[in-house]
């Protein structure tokens, strides 16, 4: 199946691109983790539709070909925003309420969607994401983002061997493809990653705020009555076992669920064991 472009409007205003999956069935919403871009999802995606349900794949504002932020904003409260906007406006062209994935910064939007401005969702996909996140793991995650932010790479093989030293245990890929879509060649003739320098500005970046955002999280998981599914990678950097076990111990409907042999990209690690997961969620819900 090829998909077709979608776009909806962000909470500013600003222009969010994506790609619709449409196995003519209910929506499915996904949203990738920071620095990534929607092709993080065309696997689970493909899967979904072949299950017969739409899946809605967008890049995130600053990511991607969504729209840079004129404001500037690139905090959590930003991304919630955004996420509960797209979320209105599926449900209003589906005429459904959409379930939705959400990994790292993806699933964060959709929690502080879903309780800033919720009920919105139907249920809820969270991957390798909580409240309460490891903080060495964090700086990891975003020391390897901002490296080579600035000066860039003078060829795919070059990020390719970046990505490679950052996460060894991955098998290394046999194409390229899938990375130049995470990345833009500039006109100095080096790639970037494909996402705005400013989403790690102290001033209105990812980090501002981020430690009271997640505080009021934890406060309102028990508020969360949906159906959640928290997929968590076993070697995961950021989310420990004991913070999915506080997190399900919370959330009222929450369940929990390990995939072997992954990080925190869980679904890059080993997608067919994700796949079968989110899919076996879904369709107990009877959304097909």
């Amino acid at each position: 199946m090829t998909p077709s472009v979608i776009e909806f409007s962000g909470a500013e205003g600003n222009l969010i691109v994506g790609d619709l999956w449409d196995g003519k069935g209910h929506p499915i919403l996904f949203l990738h983790g920071g620095g990534q871009t929607r092709h993080a999802w065309t696997k689970t995606a493909q899967r979904v539709s072949a299950q017969g349900m739409s899946a809605i794949t967008i890049d995130l504002r600053g990511h991607g070909e969504s729209q840079w932020a004129a404001s500037g904003n690139y905090t959590f409260a930003e991304y919630g925003a955004d996420a509960a906007a797209v979320i209105a406006q599926v449900a209003d062209r589906f005429h459904a309420a959409p379930a939705a994935v959400g990994a790292s910064l993806g699933g964060l939007s959709l929690l502080i969607a879903e309780t800033r401005f919720g009920p919105l969702l139907d249920s809820l996909v969270l991957v390798d994401i909580t409240p309460r996140m490891d903080p060495e793991g964090v700086a990891k995650v975003q020391g390897f983002m901002g490296a080579q932010m600035e000066e860039g790479f003078g060829s795919l093989e070059e990020a390719a061997d970046a990505i490679a030293a950052y996460m060894p245990n991955r098998p290394r890929p046999r194409s390229l493809e899938g990375l130049r879509k995470n990345l833009r060649l500039c006109e100095d003739g080096r790639y970037r990653w494909h996402w705005d320098p400013a989403f790690m500005s102290p001033e209105r970046g990812i980090n501002r705020n981020g430690k009271e955002t997640m505080l009021e999280l934890i406060a309102n998981v028990p508020n969360l009555h949906l159906p959640i599914l928290l997929v968590r990678g076993m070697e995961s950097e950021l989310v420990h076992e004991d913070f999915v076990r506080e997190f399900v111990e919370l959330a009222p409907s929450a369940r929990a669920v390990d995939v072997a042999g992954a990080g925190h990209m869980v679904a890059g690690d080993k997608n067919d064991v994700f796949c079968a997961a989110v899919l076996d969620f879904l369709t107990d819900r009877e959304v097909a």
